[in-house]
């Protein structure tokens, strides 16, 4: 009984702050998702910038790897309603099975997204997943952050979880896309990891200090990524 009252109360609280907040797309030329220029991407950003990236992306059916837990099954309820799809599986339950369901959606056109340093962390440390699923498809890999200029951040979580206070302003950090060969070798794919995980330091770092930065800053930095 705790699992549809709890994702009911979710979804309203995801819709009720959502709506307020006012977003800004700095990177936007780096795109590439199946809205914006008909081909598929697989999406990589970090678990503690969920909330906004949920709102942002919803009714896209981009496809969203969830674990096989009780968190696994509210969280499910929830992005559904959002407009997401799900894939069953973590990087410790059942992620071979589930890379291979997003693979297959991947080559069918759809969108798809990781968490990298999900489900449990460490907090920011790459996981392989989307440089396996970039392999595999061919498909580029989509690294962006969100920052927020105001919110509650829960310090005890694992992810330092980011919640926006309500008319909250967000700005979306997107980095150029990254492609992995199909013919990689485990050398390759180690360096691609870490390409991966420095262009998530990268956009993190942008996205967060966004709205300490001057007006002059910003306008630098705008001209430098669209």
């Amino acid at each position: 009984m705790q699992i549809p009252v709890l994702a009911w109360a979710v979804h309203w609280l995801v819709r009720l702050i959502g709506a307020t907040l006012r977003f800004e797309f700095v990177g936007k030329r780096n795109a590439v998702n199946r809205h914006e220029t008909g081909q598929a991407s697989i999406g990589a950003f970090w678990h503690r910038c969920i909330f906004p990236t949920l709102w942002y992306y919803r009714n896209h059916g981009i496809v969203v790897m969830i674990t096989m837990n009780f968190d696994g099954l509210w969280t499910s309820r929830v992005v559904e309603k959002l407009g997401y799809r799900v894939a069953q599986g973590s990087s410790s339950r059942g992620g071979m099975n589930a890379l291979n369901e997003m693979a297959r959606e991947v080559e069918a056109g759809w969108d798809v997204a990781f968490t990298p340093d999900g489900p449990r962390g460490p907090r920011f440390v790459a996981k392989a997943g989307p440089v396996i699923l970039a392999r595999r498809t061919g498909k580029p890999i989509t690294v962006f952050h969100i920052g927020l200029s105001s919110a509650f951040t829960f310090e005890k979580s694992w992810d330092r979880f980011q919640l926006p206070y309500l008319f909250s302003r967000a700005v979306l950090v997107m980095a150029p896309p990254l492609y992995v060969s199909a013919n990689a070798d485990s050398a390759e794919m180690e360096r691609k990891v870490g390409e991966m995980q420095g262009a998530l330091e990268r956009v993190r770092d942008i996205a967060e200090s966004w709205f300490q930065l001057s007006e002059t800053e910003r306008q630098r930095l705008r001209k430098e990524w669209n």
